[in-house]
């Protein structure tokens, strides 16, 4: 995994549950979901570049 696209996928991650969590703690269903979303965002990222790991070795 390139360090950019790991340390991008890690941010998306991170910013998302965050976002999730004030959103959960403020009751703003919105924000919850817009922190979901982007934590999803995330992860995929972090699968793909996995995917390209294992393909390259």
């Amino acid at each position: 995994m390139t360090k950019h696209q790991k340390a991008q996928a890690k941010t998306e991650q991170a910013k998302g549950k965050a976002e999730e969590t004030v959103g959960r703690t403020v009751g703003n269903e919105r924000m919850t979901a817009e922190g979901r979303a982007e934590k999803a965002k995330g992860d995929t990222r972090q699968a793909k570049e996995k995917m390209k790991d294992i393909f390259r070795h």
